[in-house]
């Protein structure tokens, strides 16, 4: 698997288990994690995954 496809998947399973983990412990615990915290984790993950696409259209219209 490219290092590329490895990181985005990465990243998406990241997002996957902190949008569970928030899920589980509101659940239990009855507490919400801070909006700034989501706010923060979806953000750099959404920016880092903007960048991934750009840098595979550029290796696309590049020719590599």
């Amino acid at each position: 698997m490219k290092s590329l496809t490895a990181f985005v998947i990465g990243c998406l399973m990241i997002v996957v288990l902190y949008v569970i983990t928030t899920i589980l412990l509101q659940i239990y615990t009855g507490e919400q994690l801070s909006d700034s915290l989501t706010m923060g984790v979806f953000g750099l993950f959404g920016t880092e995954l903007a960048v991934s696409g750009f840098i595979k259209i550029f290796k696309i219209k590049k020719g590599d």
